[in-house]
C-alpha cells in the first residue's frame, strides 16, 4: 500500500489537540530551523565584526565628504560623486583575506562553457591562458568605458558652464553619466575574467558536505533520535551530490544566458531520479524539503533590512504592499469562484507563489494551509518556468518601448518571482533599474510572514472549524509556521544593527560582511537542497491529477497577467505622478 501523503508541515501541526509544550522547542522542525539559522548568523557576526577593513571609518568619512560636496554642487549625481561612491563601495568585509577563504569553502562549482571539468579544477597554467584570452574583450570594454567617460565629462562640463540651471543640459549629462556607468560595469566584469586563478573545488565541496551533514543532523538527533541522525548523514551525501550537479548545470554558459537557474535543475534532476529508478531508500532519510528551506528562510530574514526598504520611500512600499495582497486575494477568489479549483490549498499556494515572491512565499503559505507536497511542487514548478521567461522578456520589453528604467525596475521587482532573477533582469538594463527592482523585491519579501499569518488565521476559520465555531488563539498559534518568527526576528535584529552602525558601516560589515560573505552562501545551498528534495519526493503519477483541465496553469497565467497590469499602473502613478522627486533622485 502506498504511504499516505502528508501535507506540508504536518509533522509539526496538531490541530486536534491545539496545544503546545516546552519540548516543542527542541522537538519541532520549525524551531530547529530558527536555532540553526541563528547559529549561522551568530558565527558570521563573530567572524566579521571584530575584523573590519583597515581604516574603514576614515576612508568612509573621506568618501562621504566628497559625495556631500558634489550633491551640493549639482542637481544630479556627478562623475565625481560616483567615483567617491565607488571608493566607498570597495570598503567591505568580503574583501578581507579571511572572507575570501570562507568564500572558497562555501562556493558552488564554477561556471563553464564546454569543458565540464573546469567547473571543479583549473590549473594555474590554464587559468593564465584563460586570462590572456579574455584580455582583448577587456581592452575593448575599457576603451568603450573611456569613450563613455569622455562623453559624460563633456556633457557634465556643459551643464556646469550653465550653472546647472539648464534642465536640458542637466538631463543630457545625467543620461551620459548613466551610459558611462553601464560601460564601466561591463569593463569591470570583463576585467575579472582576465584575473582568472587556478583552483580545485573538490576538497572544499567534500568539506562543505561534511559540515552541512553534521549541522543538519544535530536537529535530526533531537527531533527523531540518534538512529535517525546516523541514517540521515549518508542520505545527505546523496542529496548534496544531486545539488552539486544542479549547480553544475546552472553554471553552463548557455544555461546562464537563458536564465535557467539551479532551482529548476535541482527539481528536474530530483524528478528524474524519483520517476525512473526511484529515490533510493538510503537517501529518503535526508529528503527533508522543509527542514532545509525553513532554515534558509530564517537566513533570508536577516537580509531584509528596513533601512534599505525606507531608502526608496513610500512609492516602493505602495507597489509592494498594496498591489501584492490585492493580487493574492483576487487570484484566490478567481480560482475558487471562476476556475473552480478543486483544491483550495493548491489555489492558495499558487496565488501566494505568484503574487508575493515565488518559492519562499509558497513554502510559508503551504505550511500555513497544510498543502500537500505535490501541490507545493506544482506551484514551485510553475513559478520557476515563468520566472525564467519573464526575466528575459521583461527587460527586452522595457528596453524596446523606451520605458523609464525606474518604472521598469519597479515593474520587474513587483512581478518576477525570484529575488535572484529580479537582480539579473535589473542588471541587464541599468544601475537605476537594478536598484529599484531589487529594493521593491526586498520590500515585497517582508510580506512572507504577514501572508503566512493571514493564511493560518483564514484557514483555521474557513476550513478547520465547524460552522459557527470560533477560532481560538491557540489554534492559530498551532497552525502558524513558527519558522516565520525566526524570519521576522532576524530581520528586526539585523535592521537595528544596520541602523545603529550607520548605512555605510552597515553596508561594509553586515550587507557585504556577515550576509554576503557568510550566511547568504549557506542560504543558497539550503535552498538548492530543498529543491532537490522536492524532486526526489515527487511522483509524476501523483502530480498528474492536479493538472486536469489545465486549471493550475490558467490560474497562474491569469493571476500573473493581472499582477503585471496592476503593478505597472501602480508603479507609474506612485513614481511619476505622486512622488516624482523620489524618482528623480534614484
Amino acid at each position: 500500500m502506498a504511504e499516505e501523503q502528508k501535507p506540508v508541515g504536518s509533522a509539526e501541526v496538531v490541530i486536534d489537540k491545539a496545544e503546545t509544550k516546552l519540548s516543542d522547542l527542541w522537538k519541532l522542525e520549525d524551531y530547529w530551523a530558527i536555532w540553526l539559522g541563528f547559529l549561522i548568523l551568530v558565527v558570521g557576526m563573530a567572524i566579521f565584526f571584530p575584523r573590519p577593513p583597515e581604516n574603514m571609518q576614515e576612508n568612509i568619512a573621506k568618501a562621504e565628504q566628497a559625495m556631500e560636496a558634489e550633491a551640493a554642487r549639482a542637481p544630479f549625481k556627478t562623475i565625481e560623486w560616483h567615483k567617491a561612491n565607488d571608493a566607498k563601495g570597495k570598503i567591505k568585509g568580503t574583501s578581507q583575506g579571511y572572507a575570501k577563504k570562507i568564500k572558497k569553502f562555501v562556493s558552488k562549482p564554477k561556471g563553464w562553457k564546454t569543458s565540464i571539468g573546469t567547473a571543479f579544477i583549473m590549473s594555474k597554467e590554464d587559468a593564465a591562458a584563460k586570462g590572456e584570452k579574455a584580455v582583448p574583450k577587456y581592452e575593448a570594454a575599457k576603451a568603450k568605458e573611456g569613450e563613455a567617460l569622455a562623453a559624460a565629462t563633456a556633457a557634465q562640463a556643459a551643464a556646469a558652464a550653465a550653472g546647472f540651471s539648464n534642465a536640458e543640459l542637466n538631463n543630457t549629462a545625467k543620461e551620459a553619466i548613466l551610459d558611462w556607468r553601464g560601460a564601466k560595469r561591463k569593463a569591470s566584469s570583463a576585467k575579472k575574467k582576465t584575473a582568472a586563478k587556478g583552483y580545485n573545488q573538490i576538497g572544499f565541496l567534500i568539506g562543505l558536505c561534511a559540515v552541512m551533514a553534521i549541522f543538519f543532523s544535530i536537529g535530526i538527533f533531537f527531533m527523531k533520535g540518534g538512529g535517525e541522525a546516523a541514517k540521515f548523514i549518508p542520505g545527505f551525501v546523496g542529496v548534496f551530490i544531486v545539488a552539486v550537479v544542479a549547480y553544475l548545470a546552472a553554471g553552463q554558459a548557455t544555461m546562464k544566458e537563458y536564465g535557467i537557474g539551479y532551482a529548476a535543475w535541482a527539481i528536474l534532476f530530483g524528478l528524474i531520479i524519483s520517476n525512473t529508478i526511484g529515490t533510493p531508500k538510503w537517501m529518503l532519510k535526508a529528503v527533508q524539503t522543509e527542514y532545509y528551506i525553513k532554515t534558509g528562510l530564517v537566513l533570508l530574514g536577516a537580509e531584509i533590512l528596513f533601512g534599505k526598504i525606507l531608502s526608496i520611500g513610500v512609492p516602493g512600499i505602495f507597489v509592494a504592499w498594496v498591489v501584492t495582497p490585492i493580487v493574492l486575494i483576487s487570484t484566490f477568489i478567481f480560482g475558487q469562484k471562476v476556475i473552480k479549483m478543486p483544491s483550495p490549498t493548491l489555489n492558495m499556494t499558487i496565488s501566494a507563489d505568484m503574487s508575493v515572491c515565488g518559492v519562499s512565499a509558497a513554502i510559508a503559505t503551504a505550511a500555513a494551509c497544510r498543502a500537500k507536497k505535490e501541490e507545493l511542487t506544482l506551484a514551485v514548478g510553475l513559478s520557476l518556468v515563468f520566472t525564467s521567461i519573464m526575466m528575459i522578456v521583461m527587460p527586452a520589453i522595457i528596453k524596446g518601448t523606451g520605458m523609464d528604467h525606474v518604472l521598469g525596475g519597479a515593474w520587474m521587482g513587483g512581478t518576477i518571482d525570484a529575488t535572484g532573477a529580479v537582480a539579473a533582469a535589473g542588471a541587464f538594463l541599468s544601475e537605476r533599474a537594478l536598484y529599484t527592482a531589487a529594493t521593491i523585491k526586498m520590500i515585497q519579501n517582508v510580506l512572507i510572514g504577514v501572508i503566512a499569518f493571514g493564511v493560518a488565521v483564514y484557514w483555521c476559520a474557513k476550513y478547520e472549524c465547524a460552522p459557527g465555531q470560533k477560532v481560538s488563539p491557540i489554534e492559530i498559534w498551532v497552525r502558524f509556521p513558527k519558522f516565520v518568527i525566526g524570519f521576522i526576528v532576524a530581520s528586526i535584529i539585523f535592521s537595528m544593527m544596520y541602523a545603529n552602525m550607520g548605512e555605510s558601516v552597515g553596508a561594509a560589515m553586515i550587507d557585504h560582511g556577515v550576509l554576503r560573505g557568510f550566511s547568504k552562501n549557506f542560504r543558497g545551498w539550503f535552498f538548492c537542497l530543498a529543491f532537490v528534495s522536492i524532486g526526489l519526493a515527487t511522483n509524476f503519477r501523483e502530480l498528474g491529477s492536479y493538472f486536469k483541465g489545465g486549471k493550475p496553469l490558467i490560474l497562474y497565467v491569469c493571476g500573473q497577467s493581472f499582477n503585471l497590469v496592476l503593478t505597472l499602473v501602480m508603479a507609474y502613478i506612485m513614481f511619476f505622478k505622486v512622488f516624482p522627486q523620489i524618482t528623480a533622485a534614484i
